[in-house]
């Protein structure tokens, strides 16, 4: 059995220390965006329990503060699930062997004073798996797992566009927003004379 000389030890540990200090999240995992604090989550009618669910989770487990909407400083709203399904290949009897399940949503993220950080966006996850006319039933579950495994590719989906709403970026936004407000109100008041004048 090998071990690691002291040297080795200590370099690990540093490296280990350095990739947590800078932010650093595996490869596949959603980055969280925790300048979105505290948030909260939206779902209309049409986006299935277990996606709300997904996304509340991840979320969460990346460390931001989910709250209730009535006390939350972001909103992410989460609304038109689609979910297809379609033949993507045929037997030589005719029937499909294969069926492609793809799954689409639309976020929105605005601020307590409506101020939109995230404008509606569409995002999508997609899956294919083999269907058995001979085993029906096994291939139903198969399918339901396909379903449930989609459900956390789509919120890491919506996580990942909330990504680059850093504390520098929100307070951009919010500036370029009274800026344009101020400049409309200008507008208007010079407007507003020109019409005195005539």
């Amino acid at each position: 059995m090998r071990f690691m000389s002291p040297v080795g030890c200590a370099t690990s540990l540093l490296v280990s220390v350095l990739v947590a200090g800078c932010g650093f999240h595996l490869r596949g995992s959603a980055p969280v965006p925790t300048a979105l604090e505290p948030l909260a989550v939206r779902c209309s009618e049409d986006v299935p329990e277990n996606l709300c669910r997904a996304m509340t989770q991840q979320l969460k487990q990346g460390g931001v503060t989910v709250v209730e909407r009535d006390v939350a400083a972001y909103v992410l709203q989460v609304e038109n699930f689609n979910e297809r399904r379609r033949a993507s290949a045929i037997t030589q009897q005719g029937s499909a062997s294969e069926f492609d399940l793809r799954q689409s949503v639309n976020l929105t993220v605005v601020t307590d004073d409506q101020l939109p950080l995230v404008a509606d966006t569409e995002v999508s996850a997609s899956e294919t798996y083999r269907y058995d006319e001979a085993n029906v039933l096994a291939k139903r579950r198969e399918e339901e797992s396909v379903r449930e495994t989609l459900y956390q590719r789509l919120a890491q989906q919506v996580i990942f566009r909330l990504a680059p709403l850093t504390r520098e970026r929100i307070d951009s936004l919010r500036q370029a927003a009274e800026q344009e407000k101020a400049e409309q109100a200008a507008e208007e008041a010079d407007d507003n004379d020109g019409g005195a004048e005539e």
